[in-house]
C-alpha cells in the first residue's frame, strides 16, 4: 500500500482538484475474469480522483458479470455494466464504452485490462499527462526498453516487433502500438467516426491510435511496466497477430485514398 501512495503522491494535489471539474470514466471489457475483476474495482476506487468504471461483459460463462452487480450496491453512481450476449470482440466491447461515456460527457476516459497486466496506479499517471495538454495517452511497454514481466521470451518478441512493424507501415513515431492502457480526452472519440473502425480483435488498439494520429491529435507515450495476468486466462493467440500483418497493410492502403480533417487543437 505505501508503494502505491508513493507513486501516486506527485499527482494526488492535481487529480483532487481535477474531480471538481472533470468526470473519468475506466472502461473494462471483461471475459471470464472472475478471479480478477473484484480486486481490480476495489483497487480502482480507492485512488484518489473519484474515477468511475464500465464493465463491458460478453456473457461470461463463469458468473464475471454477477460479481460485478453484486458491487454495485457499495459502489452506487460510481460502477456500471453493459451486458452482452456473448463474445463479440474486444474492438467492439470498447466502441460500445466509448460511445456510452460520450453521451454521459466524462472527460478522460480509459482503457484497461482486466488481469492486473495494467497498474491501477498508472491511471493517474496516464490522466495527468492528458490533463497538461495531450489527447491521447499510451502506457507504453517499449518507450524506455522493453517493460514486460513474466511473459514468455516468444511473446515478448512477437509483441514488440509487431510493434515496430506497425511504425514501418505507418510511419507513426509511437513505440508501442498494440498497447491496450489508454487515456482519451473525449474530444478524439468524438473526432473518429468509431462506426468505421473496422478492427475487431487486437488490431483494434493499433488502428484507433493510427486515426488519432491522422486526425492531428496530439499523442504522449508513458512508459509502464507491464505483468502478465497471475489469475485467469490469457485471451492472445496468434490469430491476433496474423490480423494485425494483412490488416495493418490494408489500413494503410485505405488511408492514402481517405480524407482526413485534422482536429483544431485547443
Amino acid at each position: 500500500m505505501n508503494s502505491l501512495y508513493n507513486k501516486i503522491k506527485p499527482y494526488l494535489r492535481t487529480i483532487l482538484i481535477d474531480h471538481l471539474v472533470n468526470k473519468s470514466l475506466v472502461i473494462i471489457p471483461t471475459y471470464n475474469e472472475k478471479e480478477n475483476i473484484e480486486r481490480l474495482i476495489h483497487t480502482i476506487f480507492s485512488l484518489p480522483g473519484h474515477l468511475n468504471i464500465l464493465i463491458v461483459d460478453d456473457g461470461s460463462p463463469d458468473g464475471t458479470a454477477f460479481l460485478v452487480k453484486g458491487l454495485q450496491t457499495p459502489y452506487a453512481d460510481r460502477l456500471f455494466i453493459l451486458e452482452r450476449a456473448g463474445k463479440l470482440g474486444l474492438g467492439t466491447a470498447y466502441i460500445l464504452g466509448f460511445k456510452w461515456a460520450i453521451e454521459r460527457q466524462y472527460d478522460f476516459v480509459f482503457e484497461m485490462d482486466a488481469d492486473f497486466s495494467h497498474n491501477p496506479a498508472d491511471l493517474l499517471v496516464l490522466q495527468q499527462a492528458c490533463m497538461n495538454g495531450a489527447d491521447l495517452v499510451i502506457g507504453s511497454r517499449y518507450k524506455s526498453g522493453v517493460n514486460v514481466v513474466n511473459w514468455p521470451m516468444g511473446r515478448v518478441l512477437m509483441s514488440y516487433f509487431a510493434s515496430v512493424y506497425v511504425r514501418w507501415v505507418t510511419g507513426m513515431k509511437i513505440y508501442d502500438t498494440t498497447s491496450g492502457f489508454k487515456c482519451y480526452r473525449r474530444k478524439v472519440l468524438e473526432a473518429i467516426e468509431l462506426d468505421n473502425i473496422r478492427f475487431k480483435g487486437y488490431a483494434f488498439q493499433i488502428e484507433m491510435k493510427f486515426t488519432a494520429w491522422k486526425l492531428g491529435f496530439r499523442i504522449e507515450e508513458i512508459p509502464i511496466i507491464f505483468t502478465d495476468r497471475s489469475e485467469g486466462t490469457s485471451k492472445m493467440s496468434g490469430g491476433i497477430f496474423n490480423e494485425a500483418l494483412w490488416g495493418v497493410l490494408r489500413m494503410k492502403i485505405r488511408s492514402i485514398l481517405r480524407p482526413y480533417k485534422k482536429a483544431v487543437q485547443v
